[in-house]
């Protein structure tokens, strides 16, 4: 899908400004802005939690519109750090979210890691890794120490 000068000037800011156009397309429902934070390269990446891996613009794209075919996608990203670097930023966000399935509204706290990578066009997400959060992040407790492992 070609990029509009419109749709590029609008995510051409920092990583945390495409991160919150993200979290606000998911908000909206709209697979399409959704889209647009998302690299146009083949080996961009998705994992949803308890989801196989999506590779690929279309595996994504698919995988999203899915996920929202009942509407938009309360989620509220917290505790966000980050690293950056000159061309790429990764952040480790916690995200609650409250999603509508078919048999009724589910919540659930996850723990995301988004990359981005800076791009002729301006940040973009080349991978967006989610899993289920443990009690520990659950809870809203502040991590301990400073371990990375």
């Amino acid at each position: 899908m070609p990029r509009t000068p419109l749709r590029a000037a609008a995510l051409a800011g920092s990583p945390d400004d495409l991160e919150a156009a993200f979290y606000d397309a998911l908000q909206a429902g709209d697979v399409e802005r959704v889209m647009a934070c998302w690299a146009d390269e083949d080996d961009i990446v998705c994992v949803h939690p308890g989801a196989a891996r999506h590779v690929g613009p279309a595996a994504i794209r698919a995988a999203f519109a899915t996920l929202l075919q009942q509407g938009g996608l309360n989620v509220h990203p917290a505790q966000v750090m980050r690293v950056q670097a000159l061309a790429s930023a990764v952040h480790s966000v916690l995200e609650h979210v409250r999603v509508m399935l078919p048999d009724g509204p589910r919540e659930a706290v996850v723990q995301a890691t988004n990359v981005y990578h800076k791009t002729p066009q301006g940040w973009r997400l080349v991978a967006h890794h989610a899993s289920a959060a443990g009690m520990h992040e659950a809870e809203g407790a502040a991590p301990a120490g400073h371990l990375l492992h």
